[in-house]
């Protein structure tokens, strides 16, 4: 996963288009790499699933 597919995916949350997106685990340390570095970082909630994948979301209020 680039880090341009990943931005795409994060833009789709935080435009309400999607309204989650599960990463697999192969693909977490790209994913959260990218995610680390925006400034709405904190608007983003992983879920742990079961098998080491994540659900991710966008929060309207960013968590603490």
């Amino acid at each position: 996963m680039t880090e341009q597919e990943v931005n795409e995916i994060l833009d789709k949350l935080a435009s309400r288009e999607i309204e989650a997106h599960l990463v697999e685990k192969h693909e977490f340390l790209a994913f959260r790499n990218v995610l680390v570095k925006r400034e709405d970082f904190k608007h983003f909630r992983g879920i742990a699933q079961h098998g080491g994948n994540v659900l991710y979301q966008y929060l309207d209020e960013a968590r603490s």
